[in-house]
């Protein structure tokens, strides 16, 4: 129905109710039995769990509303979408693959360094590369203070003045390969996300949408997952097995 700032300033206002009683507070466990509504009406049950690949122009912030007034991936969606929101995200001038999808515990769990799921780009720079530096990531590198975890990266092809390089990682901390990059020397001119986990950008257009299939979904997020309502969790509150908007 929202996202969940959204819903916290609709309980601060009083205007959400759990079995006939309003709320003050987010603090509370409801079960499937539970009646939710919200202004009187109840709220919908949650709905089957989908997924889709979204190419991402550059020029597009991943966010539901840009206080600057940019333009959103959110903007231009087909009409027939539900409230989707975003898996991780591109920053402003990155384009590629980006996920989208109607449930926020599956995009939580996508997003989380344990999934370990591999983000891979092709990335332009300027500059001369050196392969050794390049390889060097592999063991990880500390810019400016900030620990970053093991890059593997490869000259594709050095062109004049300017390379194109392969780039793999598991974390996808904000900004990271630009900063990377620029602290070896090099300045990022295109970025470009060809693959998140198992999914790949492909030959996907440019603000192309794609759903993910039901069965592929099934396949790659395994047994654990069910359709809607998240993932599974086991006893301790973990996400038993796999699980950058709108909501």
């Amino acid at each position: 129905m929202c996202s969940r700032r959204e819903a916290e300033r609709l309980i601060a206002g009083g205007r959400v109710a759990v079995n006939g009683r309003v709320l003050d507070s987010p603090a509370l466990n409801v079960s499937p039995r539970d009646v939710v509504t919200v202004d009187g009406a109840p709220v919908a049950a949650p709905e089957e769990t989908r997924l889709w690949r979204y190419h991402k122009p550059p020029g597009r912030v991943t966010t539901t509303r840009d206080p600057q007034g940019r333009p959103t991936v959110f903007d231009n969606l087909p009409s027939e979408l539900p409230r989707v929101i975003s898996v991780g995200r591109l920053d402003l001038n990155s384009e590629g693959l980006l996920l989208l999808t109607n449930d926020g515990a599956l995009a939580r769990h996508l997003e989380h360094p344990d999934t370990g799921w591999v983000r891979r780009y092709r990335v332009r720079v300027h500059g001369r590369l050196e392969p050794e530096r390049l390889a060097a990531l592999d063991q990880g590198v500390t810019v400016e203070g900030v620990r970053y975890g093991p890059i593997k990266a490869a000259l594709e092809r050095q062109q004049g003045a300017n390379a194109w390089l392969s780039v793999a990682l598991r974390e996808g901390r904000n900004r990271e390969v630009r900063r990377v990059m620029e602290h070896l020397g090099w300045s990022v001119t295109r970025l470009i996300r060809v693959g998140y986990g198992p999914f790949i950008l492909g030959s996907l257009p440019r603000e192309g949408v794609e759903e993910v299939p039901r069965r592929q979904m099934r396949d790659t997020l395994g047994a654990a997952w069910r359709s809607g309502g998240g993932p599974r969790r086991r006893h301790g509150g973990r996400p038993d097995g796999p699980t950058d908007g709108r909501r």
